[in-house]
């Protein structure tokens, strides 16, 4: 950290116990009083379900029980192997970890960004963000102008700023706006995204030969993450691992498909069959 760097963190450590006076810290999610800024109430701590074992060592799925884990793979990748290295996620999804990824996807709180952050750099391993890029989920320019930000990316700027991996914000570009997927078949949600995501042509030699984490809020059964990974892989990077905030689990839509990849959709269309 810099001489610049240290004198802005002690004066917002300074002006901490101000801002406090001012605006008490509150539950980023119930709104109930807290001790510090940008953090949950234990009530609503203990509501996120976080991954545990026994689980699927290729895509981290909760396995049932030590006996189905004996093999270490799950019944999708072992039917199906994915493309994907691996899969980093900071929760389950359910209702409270639903609850803080549309407050601040869809209800425009981006200072809920390092708190998410916090915890999915707080799964990835010295092993697995040491220099690796750091590669968010692409939108197209229409839904950021009409949202105001990427939630990947700014989740990705989080993530690099903990030492968890090295940004490149634009290394996936989507070319192309599609239609929204809710309800399509997989044949159709293919051919909606074909070719819509890509490697930005002027990143390309900065992604062949990389270990990459591709990073997202969610992840489910949409055919976004699939689109990434085969587009980073074919551009030749080296491994693909996935990070995301909340994982979909237990039937609600995590499929393998023709790749076994799990996908990356937005959590209000979890809800609808064949959604992304």
């Amino acid at each position: 950290m810099g001489w610049g760097s240290q004198l802005i963190a002690s004066l917002k450590e300074g002006l901490r116990p101000v801002a406090d006076l001012v605006y008490p810290p509150r539950c980023v999610s119930c709104g109930g009083a807290i001790a510090a800024q940008g953090a949950l109430c234990a009530e609503c701590w203990g509501e996120l379900e976080f991954p545990g074992e026994p689980a699927c060592k290729q895509c981290q799925r909760p396995m049932g029980s030590a006996a189905a884990a004996k093999s270490g793979t799950c019944y999708v990748c072992a039917g199906d192997p994915p493309r994907h290295s691996g899969i980093i996620a900071a929760t389950l999804y359910n209702d409270a970890s639903r609850k803080l990824i549309l407050t601040y996807k869809h209800g425009g709180k981006i200072a809920l960004a390092p708190l998410l952050a916090r915890l999915m750099a707080a799964r990835i391993d010295a092993p697995e963000g040491e220099g690796a890029l750091l590669i968010p989920v692409p939108l197209h320019r229409w839904r950021i102008w009409s949202r105001g930000f990427n939630q990947a990316a700014l989740l990705a700027r989080e993530i690099a700023k903990a030492g968890k991996g090295e940004l490149l914000v634009d290394g996936l570009l989507r070319a192309k706006r599609t239609p929204s997927l809710g309800g399509l078949g997989r044949e159709e949600r293919e051919t909606a995204l074909a070719g819509a995501i890509i490697v930005r042509p002027s990143r390309a030699s900065q992604i062949a030969g990389r270990n990459v984490i591709l990073v997202d809020d969610v992840l489910t059964s949409g055919a976004t993450s699939d689109a990434c990974i085969s587009a980073l892989l074919d551009a030749g990077a080296a491994s693909v691992k996935v990070a995301c905030f909340a994982r979909v689990v237990d039937g609600r839509g995590l499929g393998g498909g023709k790749s076994g990849v799990p996908k990356s959709e937005t959590p209000e269309a979890i809800t609808a069959p064949g959604a992304t």
